[in-house]
């Protein structure tokens, strides 16, 4: 995938399953001060266990919902719209403090007059607050901005997530507007103490940073994406209100937001990328070696070490390497690896002369797979998606498409967002396994069935673990021969390619932060082992390089997934129903992968199942270390 860690951060709450709290939730409109919060946390009952944790779900949900309003934008969560992240040094740390208040308070509760469902709420609430605790000692913080992340990328998104139903709306995004320089401050003076502290993103990632920044201030305000509402705007808007928030957004433009961006463009330009490390290996900064661990664990929620996940990665390379050579001999083709990955990346019949076509055939394959679904899955989304090229400011230096959740809160669907920048870089083979994963059924089906489960908490509903994420998009891949995909053995070849993609970075991401590749060298394995495009590889290998730890999830991800899946048909033999098993697995929304094996396990169990005792991946790559 796909969305970025930016969008995952923003959609990272828990909710009850009280529609009464929900209510009460969603009525409050105040932002929580460091007053308010305290308050709440004295009005936290102190007796029934079961009425504490909805009280401390509730609180969560809440603020996370108030601290991050962007969050709340994506979410649906009213009152917020007129706010951003407080990003200064203070209300870093009164963040902290706060969670860590949170993870005392839960930690007060006795679990063990809770029923079933409830341990799984508490579980999970306490792990994730546990998680960010621990990684508070590492100063990520003054890591805001990158050539993947940051408010040059974030912003656009969440103004273009905001109502704009009326002309209210309109004064809401205008108040944001307004108050969009004092985050830019804030951001460049957690920049400003990362290059103190000679903690930066590696140079060679932000080649393309101050263009970026740029391309939201074009001479023309109309052209800007964080005017682009201004120049769409609904019939139910009278042309007089239309004319004064289009002059009010201009004035805004170009009294406040271009001097603060160019000036932000001129930083990064200056100072920023001319002081940035010259070192790619994350490892290399601060206790970076725990650091990364840190990173890892958090990522793929397991004990896995790097070393362990590199040799998993290393026999992953060697068994789709294995099954790419059987298709490239049922080709024909009259040449080998190297040589046919060359075909497949230059020969005119696998690109598109124009973004229109390239867009009509995700659209043609997405309508393909729609009706093929029931036969895999008795629960569908209600939810729609779309289709969307990934906007201009960003194409360059994006990966090849990512997925935006929808809300139906907030009345938007979800969107697939493809790449059409470089043409010559979007070939025809890797379309059906990407339409798999960022789609139907991968991201969207997943994501928006879990925001329509009503029994479970809005925090518990919204929650994004990247490996169970990532690794059932990637699950979802190998689907597509149950959908009818694949059936040209170059699409198959593209599928076992995005394998390949996901195997190597295990390999080239551990490589570089752990064991000492350099760039240039994650790049020569990754293109000696796969048919993507030199542009591709380049651009997917920054993207480790800035979000160390994060691609490792995919493939964890994917290979437990598979393993209960193959235990499961196992126990139940002729008793094993996909659909069944699907609905099981999605049904209480994205889990810690250690969760998930346990709640699966209880599942074949109660299905009539006997559990041979596979071991689960954490176990299986200690095997393979020894291997």
């Amino acid at each position: 995938m796909s969305f970025s860690t930016s969008i995952k951060k923003i959609l990272n709450p828990k909710v009850t399953c009280i529609a009464a709290a929900v209510m009460a939730l969603s009525l409050n409109t105040q932002a929580m001060d460091h007053k308010a919060f305290k308050q709440a946390m004295k009005e936290l009952p102190k007796g029934d266990a079961s009425e504490q944790l909805i009280a401390l779900q509730d609180l969560r949900y809440r603020w996370l919902m108030e601290s991050y309003p962007e969050s709340a934008t994506y979410r649906g969560y009213p009152g917020m719209e007129e706010n951003w992240t407080d990003q200064s040094s203070k209300g870093i740390e009164r963040r902290k403090g706060q969670v860590r208040d949170l993870l005392a308070a839960s930690r007060h509760l006795n679990k063990n007059k809770l029923n079933d469902d409830q341990q799984l709420d508490y579980q999970l609430l306490y792990q994730d607050l546990l998680e960010d605790v621990k990684g508070y000692q590492f100063p990520d913080h003054l890591l805001p901005v990158n050539h993947m992340s940051g408010i040059q990328r974030s912003v656009p998104g969440v103004l273009n997530a905001m109502p704009k139903n009326n002309a209210s709306d309109y004064d809401h995004i205008l108040e944001r507007l307004e108050k969009l320089p004092e985050l830019i401050e804030q951001t460049q003076g957690l920049m400003e103490r990362g290059l103190e502290q000679k903690l930066t993103p590696p140079q060679i990632t932000l080649r393309d940073l101050p263009g970026q920044i740029r391309a939201l201030i074009p001479a023309e305000p109309k052209q800007s994406p964080l005017l682009k509402a201004f120049y769409d705007m609904p019939g139910s808007i009278s042309a007089s209100q239309q004319k004064r928030l289009q002059s009010r957004a201009q004035s805004i433009y170009e009294k406040s937001l271009k001097p603060a961006w160019q000036a932000f463009a001129e930083f990064v330009e200056r100072e920023y990328v001319p002081n940035a490390t010259t070192e790619t290996a994350f490892t290399k900064n601060t206790d970076g070696i725990r650091w990364y661990a840190h990173k890892v664990g958090e990522q793929t929620t397991t004990d896995l070490s790097p070393e362990e996940i590199h040799r998993i990665g290393l026999q992953e390379v060697r068994r789709i390497r294995n099954e790419m050579d059987a298709i490239i001999r049922k080709t024909g083709f009259d040449g080998d690896f190297k040589a046919f990955t060359e075909f497949l990346r230059t020969d005119p019949q696998f690109y598109f002369d124009s973004k229109e076509e390239l867009l009509k055939n995700y659209r043609d394959i997405a309508k393909r797979i729609d009706g093929e679904l029931p036969k895999l899955f008795a629960t569908l989304p209600r939810l729609p998606y779309g289709v969307k090229p990934i906007p201009s400011y960003a194409e360059k230096s994006q990966t090849t498409a990512y997925y935006q959740p929808g809300s139906n809160e907030a009345g938007r669907a979800g969107v697939f967002y493809a790449n059409t920048y470089n043409l010559k870089s979007r070939p025809t083979w890797e379309m059906e396994a990407l339409t798999v994963h960022e789609a139907m059924p991968g991201h969207h089906l997943q994501i928006a069935l879990a925001q329509e489960q009503k029994d479970i908490h809005p925090l518990r509903r919204n929650t994004m673990y990247t490996a169970f994420v990532e690794g059932w998009g990637l699950y979802s891949e190998s689907l597509g021969y149950d959908l009818g995909l694949y059936k040209d053995p170059y699409n198959e070849f593209g599928a076992l390619t995005y394998d390949m993609w996901r195997a190597v970075r295990l390999v080239v991401d551990t490589g570089m932060h752990q064991l000492g590749w350099s760039r240039d060298e994650a790049i020569a394995y990754f293109k000696n082992n796969s048919a993507k495009p030199e542009h591709d590889i380049v651009v997917e290998i920054d993207r480790y390089l800035v979000w160390p730890g994060q691609a490792l999830a995919y493939k964890v991800g994917q290979m437990q997934i598979q393993e209960i899946r193959a235990r499961a048909e196992e126990a139940l033999g002729n008793n094993f129903n996909i659909r069944q098993f699907h609905d099981a697995l999605l049904g209480a929304g994205a889990l810690p992968l250690n969760v998930l094996e346990q709640r699966m396990n209880g599942w074949i169990d109660a299905q009539g199942g006997k559990i041979s005792g596979a071991p689960p991946v954490a176990e299986a790559a200690g095997q393979a270390a020894l291997n």
